[in-house]
């Protein structure tokens, strides 16, 4: 029977018991080492058959002499791309090694000091190898003697430790030479060395050490696994609570991409703000639909949301919202409701003992330690779910109200269980102020200008290797997130997220079922404190079996397919477009101008008729008002525009009409509250 070698280290015919196994695990770890000891027997066999073949040939001499020199200086030139330590000490070696053959086999191998020569020397070179792996291998240091890859980037002192690899992934840590190189040279040469290696400038990555200026993490991810597109197929955890991550797609190494927005304070995280920058085709509409599918398939969180492209995107998910507005004057009043929304949820959340939003405040106060009664029994009280303010292409928004419009809710939201996203193409200073950038913690940074890089990500992101002027419009849905929760380490890692297609829209839309079914509705707190300053405007999301939402496809196919049908004014609705023209009658040619333009009513009588023209706005929902809306009223009651401005403001004193951000606009106080 012929015995098999197992791989456990046993020499055949040996037992797991015996100490054959020491023997074979001996032999395993001095394999690595003969190679240079096998070189020298070489080389003493090659002496002695050498001697005996040109002992006494001097043709032979020179031509060894001259082999001799050509092989040292081959192997200093072959060495040029290795370290110079490396190189030196084998030219070193064949030198040495090509001389003793040379005089072994003219003199002979045991001529004179030649044989004590290689008895000395032999076992001194091949050790010298032995020792120069192991220093190279040596894992207690965790530096590796190999620096080729570093000195071609001209960090030639530094040192790459012992790496570890994960799939598509491999992390070295590294120490710069100190007091000649910092974290800031290897971030500058991040780009070399992505050549270096022939990959992408985003697969090279290099966080550095909080602790230290000249150590970090060396990232390097070989293969974009973010090539290929993956499609919606439904949100990651149905029934969830929005204090669970949110699941938007994916990194190139194939971890999830995950982000939170309400704070955790047994994690130390805190709630968050989001922004969602990216160019024209940098897939922002769909990573936006990521993340309000993901938020709407919460069970304690409610959204009001502003789009001023009519819901282009999002109309399969527009039943799903607890209110939805389409820009102007109805997001004006979104701001101003959310503003009221803060103290109003703060102060509920301060009584019940809250000192930012968690889980259990969506639920029915039934803890003795969240109650607001002074007896210190539970309360009882009705929850507070998570509110998500959502300003879609506020760049629209913020031309209309300033660029300062979101700066009081982006510093005060917080800690009132409310997260702030605004989604716009370039978050530039001219676009929004400073004041409301610096109060955006988190960022979903998309494909953008090269010039536009510096606004949508942190300088020390940029520096670790993030690179979304790559992409451009080139690559859409790739981009990194800056975001509390998520490890620093993988701010600089691309993601990318999922793509929506024709084949998600039904989803969307039993999604969007689903939250009108099991999804909560505003509390009574956040909506008293909407109702309170914009009356009627807010009516809540509508129920599975009431009243939706309109649809911007509410035509039939038929008429669809002549642009919508007759564009026909209401009011010539029923004329017969087919009937011939009546004839002429008495007055037809009277002189339509220099005539009497009518009575014009006294001040008494115009004031009434302005406190009408406010309960009129009220009551159609329209509760921020200036005097381009009062237009056709001046037409119809003969009053110029400065006369309603000059009543604008007496409203503002008497507490009917309330100043907004935005010059010349006013927020209608509803009746009930100016009283």
């Amino acid at each position: 029977m012929v015995a098999q070698y197992t791989g456990s280290g046993l020499l055949p015919g040996e037992s797991a018991g015996s100490g054959g196994s020491v023997r074979g695990y001996l032999l395993n770890r001095a394999k690595p080492h003969l190679p240079p000891w096998l070189a020298v027997g070489g080389v003493g066999l090659a002496g002695a058959l050498g001697n005996w073949r040109w002992s006494d040939s001097s043709a032979a001499g020179v031509g060894l002499t001259l082999a001799s020199v050509a092989l040292t200086g081959v192997t200093w030139w072959a060495g040029k791309s290795t370290s110079a330590q490396r190189r030196l000490h084998s030219a070193i070696t064949v030198a040495a090694g090509s001389a003793w053959v040379t005089a072994a086999c003219l003199a002979g191998p045991t001529t004179g000091p030649i044989d004590d020569l290689y008895l000395m020397g032999g076992p001194a070179v091949a050790l010298s190898w032995n020792v120069r792996m192991v220093m190279r291998r040596n894992d207690a240091t965790g530096e590796s003697g190999d620096k080729g890859l570093l000195e071609k980037v001209g960090l030639a002192r530094a040192q790459i430790g012992t790496a570890t690899v994960e799939p598509n992934r491999v992390t070295a840590p590294v120490a710069l030479a100190p007091g000649e190189q910092t974290n800031d040279d290897m971030a500058k040469a991040l780009g070399n060395l992505a050549s270096a290696l022939d990959l992408p400038t985003s697969a090279v990555r290099y966080t550095p050490d909080p602790d230290s200026n000249r150590r970090g993490d060396l990232v390097i991810v070989p293969e974009d696994m973010l090539a290929d597109t993956v499609e919606w197929e439904g949100p990651s955890n149905l029934g969830g609570s929005i204090a669970d991550p949110l699941d938007v797609g994916r990194y190139d190494d194939g971890a999830p991409l995950l982000l939170w927005l309400p704070g955790d304070p047994d994690a130390g995280r805190n709630s968050t703000h989001l922004l969602i920058a990216g160019g024209t085709g940098s897939g922002k509409g769909d990573t936006a639909l990521n993340l309000l599918t993901e938020i709407l398939s919460r069970r304690d969180v409610v959204v009001w949301f502003s789009d001023p492209k009519a819901f282009q995107d999002f109309a399969p998910l527009r039943p799903g919202l607890d209110w939805g507005v389409e820009g102007g004057t109805d997001t004006e009043m979104l701001v101003e409701a959310v503003k009221a929304a803060i103290p109003a949820r703060t102060r509920w959340l301060g009584a019940h003992g809250y000192r930012q939003w968690t889980p259990t405040a969506a639920q029915q106060q039934s803890d003795p330690e969240h109650s607001c009664r002074s007896d210190g029994r539970a309360c009882g009280c009705e929850g507070m779910p998570f509110l998500v303010s959502w300003f879609e292409e506020a760049a629209n928004t913020l031309r209309a109200l300033g660029d300062d419009a979101f700066t009081g809710i982006a510093q005060e939201a917080r800690s009132a269980g409310i997260s702030l996203v605004v989604s716009l193409q370039r978050p530039s200073y001219d676009q929004m102020s400073t004041s409301t950038r610096a109060s955006l913690p988190s960022v979903i940074a998309l494909g953008c200008d090269a010039r536009d890089e510096g606004f949508s990500l942190p300088d020390e992101v940029l520096a670790a290797g993030a690179h979304p002027g790559a992409w451009g419009n080139r690559r859409p849905g790739y981009c990194y997130i800056v975001s509390p929760g998520i490890p620093e380490d993988r701010y600089p890692s691309p993601g990318r997220t999922r793509r929506f297609t024709r084949r998600a829209v039904p989803v969307m839309e039993l999604l969007a079922t689903w939250v009108q079914r099991n999804a909560p509705a505003a509390d009574p707190v956040t909506a008293g404190a909407a109702v309170g300053v914009v009356g009627n405007a807010y009516t809540g999301r509508a129920t599975a079996d009431g009243p939706q939402p309109t649809a911007l496809r509410a035509l039939p196919e038929e008429d669809d397919m002549h642009h919508g049908g007759p564009l026909v004014d209401p009011e010539d609705a029923g004329i017969d477009p087919e009937a011939d023209l009546p004839g002429a009658e008495d007055g037809d040619d009277a002189p339509i101008f220099g005539q009497e333009s009518g009575r014009k009513p006294s001040p008494e009588e115009a004031r009434e008729l302005f406190a009408a023209a406010l309960e009129e706005f009220e009551q159609n929902g329209q509760m921020i008002v200036g005097p381009k809306d009062f237009t056709d009223w001046c037409d119809r009651n003969q009053l110029s525009r400065p006369w309603v401005s000059a009543r604008l403001k007496e409203a503002a004193v008497d507490g009917r009409l309330q100043a907004t951000n935005t010059t010349g606009r006013w927020r209608i106080v509803p009746a009930l509250a100016a009283a």
